[in-house]
């Protein structure tokens, strides 16, 4: 584990979506008692932190991202009691907790907006985003809700418009407003109060706007056919990404500042510059300490896409502390989503693969439930759907609910052992062969390729504070070398299907890291040869970084 204040500076977290984790009670609803219960399987991982999403009170319409009680918890996942037991349990067990902080809209249940609504001169009317109507009664502008439609809704008993940028019943909180900011980091201080050690940000790049509220400008399509998701028709210039968002993100800091060893995540979104506002949102020590994006997730996975991320990864002289995730609860699993195969089942080396590339970059880790069992995700009908996005965009997008489907605990259990009753998502078949249960009792599985890697990612510094320089490698091979403190990895990955032999890009010798063993990897002389998506982890043995490089070239054979 990493340890110190600064734990989370290339802390691997482990992200825990409740409602499909484990449930203790038969509801079909994983709940907090379910995560109090497997918290050993996460702990075994040897990861640092757990990220649990929301389990707030809430109508549920967007599953828990619509809060309506930021200070209690939701029925349907326990009590305030059971998240105090998870967190003593937690930290008992060495794991940092981290909760969603979803700061940027509630839920129009909320009694913030209860009140906001009601009246214009409500102690909360400003607390919201509310615009009066255009001469014509259309919105007060052009802006688009991620989920569909117009991001503007009337609410007849203030005569305005109010903003949304996901669902209707999701409004959006005007932070620009001191005593709704006030509001949103008080919750943040109930939470810091019991104990938690920080907070995932949820969509910060939609947490300011412009206040002029002008409207977004064109985006055709490239190919020219009008895309499912109207969203995608902006350039988003004017409704998200606003420049005022740094005070924003300075209070919020300031606040983890009181209470000392916890950190901050934020969430940045695709849209264009996505990984320059990762540096800038967590560069200095006033800002966020860390932020992810969703851009390496929402592509596809080839050479080029590779080569682009390590070269981020890298961030040569660059501010700003990146974390780094395949997967999560918002997109299709990794596996599924980049299998070369594709529609054939997931190669396991591919697997093993993306679990090592992950484990190299030059940042902190985000690790999403049942990525660590290789996952893929789940086909399911239209009948079968929970996700309002998805039942939005049927069938030309199918939602998020394929990759929010529960975690198989026991391979022969019903339901796989995640509920003795009827679950609120199916358990596709084949994750059954994927449970817990069986791939502790294989000797090769994905789950102990996950432990060895994690542990090797501790034992070496380099690959958790070191610096990252990308390898000019030719296809289909990438690599990098990880340096810190006179310790070197080198790591090179097969991106194909067919094996590969290369010249290693650098004189002097190189030891195979035994805890790589099974990979698919390994280096005889001042060659590397790699399996089928094989990967090579290795400790250069020359400590002189005068040393040229050589021009790596594939082998032949």
């Amino acid at each position: 584990m990493v340890a110190g204040a600064d734990w989370w500076r290339g802390a691997v977290l482990y992200q825990v979506y409740p409602r499909s984790f484990a449930d203790s009670n038969g509801d079909g609803v994983g709940d907090l008692p379910g995560i109090t219960a497997r918290l050993d399987h996460i702990a075994r991982l040897g990861v640092d932190a757990v990220w649990i999403c929301p389990f707030y009170a809430s109508p549920g319409r967007d599953f828990g991202y619509d809060i309506a009680d930021h200070l209690a918890v939701d029925p349907q996942f326990g009590t305030l009691a059971d998240f105090d037991e998870l967190l003593r349990q937690a930290h008992a067990r060495g794991l940092k907790v981290l909760l969603d902080l979803v700061g940027g809209h509630t839920s129009d249940q909320h009694p913030w907006f209860q009140r906001s609504r009601a009246r214009r001169d409500a102690p909360e009317a400003d607390w919201y985003v509310w615009a009066d109507p255009s001469p014509d009664g259309t919105p007060p502008n052009n802006w688009l809700s991620v989920f569909g439609g117009a991001a503007w809704s009337w609410e007849p008993r203030r005569r305005q418009y109010y903003l949304h940028h996901f669902l209707s019943s999701q409004p959006a909180l005007n932070l620009a407003n001191p005593a709704a900011l006030e509001a949103v980091l008080a919750v943040g201080e109930f939470w810091l109060r019991r104990g938690v050690d920080g907070f995932r940000l949820d969509a910060i790049d939609f947490l300011a706007h412009d206040p002029a509220l002008r409207g977004n400008p064109a985006r055709p399509p490239a190919d020219g056919q009008v895309p499912a998701k109207l969203f995608g028709l902006q350039e988003h210039r004017h409704d998200m990404m606003d420049a005022s968002i740094m005070p924003i993100l300075r209070r919020i800091r300031a606040l983890t500042d009181r209470y000392p060893g916890t950190t901050t995540l934020g969430e940045v979104s695709s849209q264009d510059g996505a990984f320059a506002r990762v540096r800038r949102y967590s560069a200095g020590e006033d800002h966020l300490h860390m932020a992810y994006t969703l851009r390496p997730l929402r592509g596809g996975f080839d050479h080029a896409t590779v080569r682009d991320l390590l070269r981020e990864s890298a961030g040569e002289g660059e501010e700003g502390w990146p974390c780094w995730s395949f997967s999560n609860h918002d997109v299709e699993r990794a596996v599924s989503r980049w299998n070369p195969d594709r529609p054939a089942a997931p190669d396991p080396r591919f697997a093993r693969l993306l679990a090592a590339l992950l484990l190299s970059l030059r940042g902190s880790v985000c690790l999403y439930q049942g990525e660590e069992l290789g996952l893929t995700e789940a086909e399911l009908t239209l009948e079968q759907l929970r996700d309002p996005f998805g039942l939005c965009y049927w069938p030309e997008f199918r939602g998020r609910d394929g990759s929010r489907t529960p975690m198989p605990w026991r391979a022969a259990a019903p339901q796989a052992g995640f509920t003795t009753g009827q679950p609120w998502l199916p358990v596709p078949a084949g994750h059954h062969a994927l449970a817990v249960d069986r791939q502790e009792a294989e000797e090769g599985s994905l789950l102990r390729v996950w432990r060895r890697l994690l542990r090797l990612r501790r034992a070496h510094p380099a690959l958790v504070r070191g610096s990252l320089r990308p390898l000019d490698l030719p296809r289909p091979l990438a690599g990098l070398v990880r340096d810190y403190a006179g310790q070197r990895i080198l790591a090179l990955f097969n991106l194909s299907g067919e094996a590969a032999l290369t010249v290693l890009p650098m004189p002097g010798g190189a030891r195979m890291l035994p805890e790589a063993a099974g990979l698919g990897g390994r280096i005889q002389g001042d060659t590397a040869l790699l399996a089928p998506f094989g990967v090579v982890l290795a400790e250069l043995e020359t400590s002189d970084r005068t040393v040229p490089r050589r021009a790596a070239r594939l082998i032949r054979a």
